[in-house]
């Protein structure tokens, strides 16, 4: 099976890197899939969105993230976000739409969009 570097790094941490099958991104340009031998290419990462990670060794790795980009060359994937979060690392606190400000509600609409798309395993 064909596989490719992938790094996961937010402005606070980097959250993953290593080997993957397949990465799955919500750009402005809509839903993306990235397979190794994909053609280079840049994308702008939508704010609310979801990032997927099917990392060859390992369970299927899901992120809500804010923003940022994803760059896919010859050889490796980096998704460098605003603000990225795991789905397991959303807790009952971030989920409330009504507290906080317009960031934290963009925040906690991610991390629902993300808890999600981990549960539903897509």
């Amino acid at each position: 099976m064909a596989d490719i570097t992938v790094e996961l790094v937010s402005v606070e941490r980097s959250l993953w890197s290593g080997k993957a099958t397949i990465v799955t991104a919500e750009t402005t340009e809509g839903e993306i899939g990235v397979l190794p031998g994909h053609e280079p290419m840049v994308g702008q990462l939508v704010d609310n969105g979801v990032v997927t990670i099917r990392p060859v060794d390992g369970a299927r790795l899901v992120a809500a993230v804010q923003g940022g980009f994803l760059s896919v060359g010859t050889e490796k994937i980096t998704v460098l976000a605003d603000w990225a979060v795991w789905s397991d690392e959303v807790s009952e606190a971030d989920l409330d739409l009504q507290s906080g400000d317009e960031l934290t509600r963009l925040r906690a609409e991610a991390g629902q969009r993300a808890v999600r798309r981990a549960q539903e395993g897509l």
